[in-house]
């Protein structure tokens, strides 16, 4: 049980609320029922979407740290909410590939469910106003949203988180097809995952008929978002 305060929202995005606690060291994250697709061209309220974003994510953080992850989870506090560290977020974003889909496949003329010899680390500029950018190490460093090393770290993390996570979900029979995250500094300067783990933001596939049970199908209108997500949350239940 959550027994501080929860003080004023300090950030909105397109599918999460931050709000402040009494607390410096700890927001709130609220999951909203809101999905957007193709940079906010697309939008939606699915009633229960954020709760099933909320509990999904939950348990993945909690297998990670059992893995040995850190992250800026602290406990879930509700349906739609969670506890977190305060962290200053970098500015990029980091996407993993397993198999070929989506804007990878778009950006570079191949067909979907391509299983790649080994996974692709991709990173973005995290800035809606130029439409998230793919750069590359010698870009953020020329931007200073991060160092070498910094970008090392995260390389490695992600890697290593991708591993953990394909592992996990092929166990509820699941692809884990791609997915992006976020990391931020907590307030000793250390670098921590501080992103939802989500089918908001990981495409995962059925392992036996590849039936979507992620975002796309809102994208792609490919069925009920909220049957795939209860199917999702089913299966990491089992």
């Amino acid at each position: 049980m959550f027994k501080g305060v929860i003080d004023m929202l300090l950030y909105e995005g397109k599918a999460k609320q931050i709000y402040t606690t009494d607390n410096d060291n700890e927001f709130v994250v609220y999951y909203k029922d809101d999905a957007t697709a193709f940079n906010g061209e697309k939008k939606a309220e699915i009633a229960s979407k954020g709760i099933l974003n909320n509990k999904i994510s939950t348990i993945m953080f909690e297998e990670l740290a059992r893995e040995g992850i850190e992250s800026h989870f602290i406990k879930s506090i509700s349906d739609r909410e969670m506890l977190v560290k305060k962290v200053e977020i970098l500015p990029l974003e980091v996407i993993v590939r397993n198999i070929t889909a989506g804007s990878f496949c778009k950006r570079y003329g191949v067909e979907e469910g391509i299983v790649l010899d080994q996974p692709i680390f991709e990173m973005s500029y995290k800035n809606d106003e130029f439409g998230d950018p793919l750069l590359n190490d010698d870009h953020a460093v020329a931007l200073k949203l991060a160092t070498r090393e910094e970008i090392e770290f995260l390389r490695n993390q992600t890697l290593k988180i991708n591993e953990i996570m394909k592992r996990f979900f092929l166990k509820m029979d699941l692809k884990l097809v791609d997915f992006k995250l976020e990391f931020g500094k907590d307030s000793d300067g250390k670098i921590i995952l501080a992103d939802e783990i989500s089918p908001d933001t990981c495409r995962l596939w059925d392992v036996n008929t590849n039936e979507k049970l992620d975002k796309d199908r809102f994208r792609r209108d490919l069925g009920d978002l909220v049957e795939g997500y209860e199917e999702v949350l089913a299966r990491l239940n089992k």
